[in-house]
């Protein structure tokens, strides 16, 4: 409590403690009447100074919120990228560690296909990808999970006939045991 001269007067006799003091309401009466200063500034300074650097400390030591999740936004886009770059190079084993065992895919016309399917068709060597591209990723975290959408950009060649995809996408990530996996994925051709 700050006292300032004019305020004494309607005091009661409850205790007041200022700058770590206890004093009467007619002990703070009479200090105020003499002029003297109530508190040491360079007391309130320093102790003020030790309070800001503690605050400030815990505020390091305490990973916040918004930064946790901005780490795994990071490492979600950083493993969107590995999932492009693993079908575009029909690496079987990657995409094997980076689907979860009930992953499933709902594709362009609509069907889907699970871990097993999705994979058979990413190590098919009738399809050759030139071009597999993401932009527009916008990740989104909530916990163990996480939920990415963004643009698909795919040209190649199958079964001797040229291809080109634009696609919108939607991937849901889930940390399990330490580790994130995709769980869920939907790509659709957007309207023209």
């Amino acid at each position: 409590m700050i006292l300032l001269p004019g305020q004494a007067a309607g005091l009661n006799s409850q205790v007041t403690v200022i700058c770590g003091s206890q004093s009467t309401p007619a002990r703070l009466r009479e200090e105020l009447a003499t002029g003297r200063e109530l508190c040491d500034i360079q007391t309130m300074r320093i102790q003020l100074t030790y309070a800001l650097a503690f605050c400030l400390g815990a505020g390091v030591a305490v990973p916040l919120p918004a930064q946790e999740k901005s780490d795994s936004a990071t490492i979600i886009r950083s493993l969107e990228l590995k999932w492009t770059e693993s079908y575009k190079q029909r690496q079987v084993e990657s995409l094997s560690a980076l689907l979860a065992d009930d992953f499933v895919i709902t594709v362009e016309d609509g069907n889907t296909y699970s871990k097993t399917g999705y994979i058979s068709h990413s190590a098919d060597a009738s399809v050759h990808v030139e071009v597999a591209e993401m932009s527009d990723l916008k990740v989104r975290t909530h916990g163990n999970t996480a939920v990415v959408t963004g643009a698909y950009h795919e040209r190649g060649e199958s079964n001797g006939k040229r291809y080109e995809y634009h696609d919108r996408l939607t991937d849901v990530w889930m940390k399990v045991g330490g580790r994130w996996q995709v769980i869920a994925s939907h790509y659709s051709v957007p309207v023209k």
